[in-house]
């Protein structure tokens, strides 16, 4: 017990130091917010919101500036943080989810070790889905295993991209990925033009975008990437079930894990451990 209480005593100097660093560092410097994808799109509304709010919850109460910084499915903006960022603690940033799988199969564009940033927190868990507008001949799994269907794409490293080339390459789906397209939102129109015939992406990102499509059943959603179902999409199977064996199971789950990464936030490597707390806190 005395020696316990030695220890607080000896310990409360320097915790109260740290905290008065910390507060004295954000006091006099704002925080930047680095979004991996342009505006309008799910990520970006999560983002701006959390920028909104997070500074109270920091000593020194910050301003926290966001910037759009697109590009090669968040890449871009990952491996500015990874190895260009201030590493003191006043960035922070959201990309793909599927970062650390990209890093592990060596994706190209890939500049950072996902382990070596510091991880504050998610907001919430994605799911993804693919969907086909109402006049494709291509609505369910089954029928893309026959024919091919074209999805509006964006970066190379994005889910949007990877989700469905990793369902071609495990159960023999035929979808054909139309590169260029900045955003999800500009994918999504260009589905609704017609000139893809579907989209991969969150299901959150349709519902904020695009609401009347489903009160007005425009779209048909064939599979839904996750380990369970999304209790909105109880008719649609997950992308696990989708195995034709364990083996097919097994590695569709590995990949949907990212799923449960969702919405991530992290700052660089060798941000003080002091702020890097105090950012996990808010």
């Amino acid at each position: 017990m005395q020696k316990t209480l030695i220890a607080a005593l000896l310990l409360a100097p320097s915790l109260a130091h740290a905290q008065a660093s910390v507060e004295a560092f954000y006091k006099s410097k704002p925080i930047d917010m680095h979004i991996g994808y342009p505006p309008g799109g799910s990520n970006d509304v999560y983002a701006r919101i959390l920028a909104q709010h997070m500074g109270k919850h920091i000593p020194g109460n910050p301003s926290i500036i966001v910037h759009n910084t697109p590009g090669a499915g968040s890449f871009v903006a990952v491996n500015q943080v990874f190895a260009v960022s201030p590493k003191d603690g006043s960035v922070i940033a959201i990309g793909a989810p599927t970062t650390a799988i990209d890093e592990k199969l060596g994706t190209q564009g890939v500049r950072f070790k996902t382990a070596q940033l510091n991880w504050i927190g998610r907001i919430n868990s994605l799911v993804n889905i693919v969907m086909t507008w109402k006049t494709s001949p291509v609505k369910t799994i089954a029928d893309a295993q026959q024919r091919e269907a074209t999805l509006a794409g964006t970066g190379a490293g994005s889910t949007v991209s990877i989700y469905p080339t990793v369902l071609n390459n495990v159960i023999g789906t035929k979808y054909k990925l139309v590169m260029g397209y900045r955003g999800s939102n500009e994918a999504m129109l260009a589905m609704e033009r017609g000139e893809t015939e579907g989209h991969s992406t969150s299901w959150e990102a349709v519902k904020a975008a695009n609401p009347r499509w489903i009160a007005e059943k425009s779209i048909n959603i064939s599979v839904q990437f996750a380990l369970k179902r999304h209790p909105e999409l109880a008719d649609v199977p997950t992308a696990v079930e989708l195995g034709r064996n364990d083996a097919e199971k097994q590695l569709l789950a590995a990949v949907m894990a990212a799923s449960e990464v969702g919405t991530a936030f992290f700052t660089t490597p060798g941000a003080p451990p002091e702020r890097v707390e105090a950012l996990r806190r808010a």
